[in-house]
């Protein structure tokens, strides 16, 4: 397959179940497990497929999980605090110090409903579907990456979560980074409104047209271009 996307892009990718997004996504961030057989993956000039998970954490790729994972006895906000400083670190950059961190990290989870409770508690221990995704907002807003690959971010969210989530995804919009959003459904696409839509069909983009064609998948399916795949 071939994917260019420009920074300051939002690209959705929509297919049916079983199509190879979530495959995508992995492929993209380095889950172990994939065999890649050919091709490169060009990010900021880097390979990425040459880079570790982290070495590709470090050029600024986020991926947020359909079902993000839970981390017992790590605090959310001992997660934050490693995590962000890691990462500047890597970029060169002055680390906060903990009282900036914490001032930057309740900041940002006023606009996203999280509170000081929640920063307390096990990263994702007990959360529902909607605060492990506001969760995930919140980290890559601090982490401020240059690609954001969301895989099905509405995934087990009600209305008023999806729009909470979207805003904070919305903000982030700029023209150094660049968004690609997985998803089965139209209706996330409301919220954030992608430059491109690609139909994704057997491991491969079989179509691609601007954000009406997600309203077209959402009136006549998929039927059409899983046949093209084939």
């Amino acid at each position: 397959m071939n994917l260019t996307i420009n920074p300051g892009e939002v690209h959705a990718i929509m297919g049916p179940n079983g199509a190879g997004k979530s495959t995508l996504s992995y492929v993209l961030s380095g889950k172990p497990g994939y065999e890649i057989t050919g091709g490169e993956v060009l990010f900021r000039g880097v390979d990425l497929l040459a880079l570790s998970p982290d070495e590709r954490a470090a050029q600024g790729l986020f991926l947020c999980f359909q079902y993000p994972l839970e981390i017992p006895g790590v605090s959310n906000m001992a997660f934050l605090h490693t995590a962000v400083n890691s990462q500047r670190r890597k970029r060169g950059e002055v680390e906060f110090t903990s009282p900036e961190l914490v001032r930057k990290v309740r900041e940002l989870g006023k606009t996203l409903g999280i509170d000081a409770d929640m920063l307390k508690r096990p990263v994702n221990v007990g959360f529902s579907g909607g605060e492990k995704k506001r969760n995930e907002t919140l980290q890559m807003m601090l982490l401020e990456p240059y690609l954001c690959v969301l895989d099905e971010a509405d995934s087990g969210l009600d209305i008023d979560a999806l729009k909470v989530v979207s805003n904070g995804v919305n903000a982030m919009r700029s023209p150094e980074r660049s968004m690609l959003v997985i998803t089965h459904y139209q209706r996330l696409l409301d919220y954030i409104v992608p430059d491109v839509v690609h139909v994704f069909s057997a491991g491969r983009i079989v179509h691609s047209g601007g954000k009406e064609l997600a309203l077209e998948l959402e009136a006549t399916g998929y039927a059409q271009y899983q046949n093209e795949a084939a």
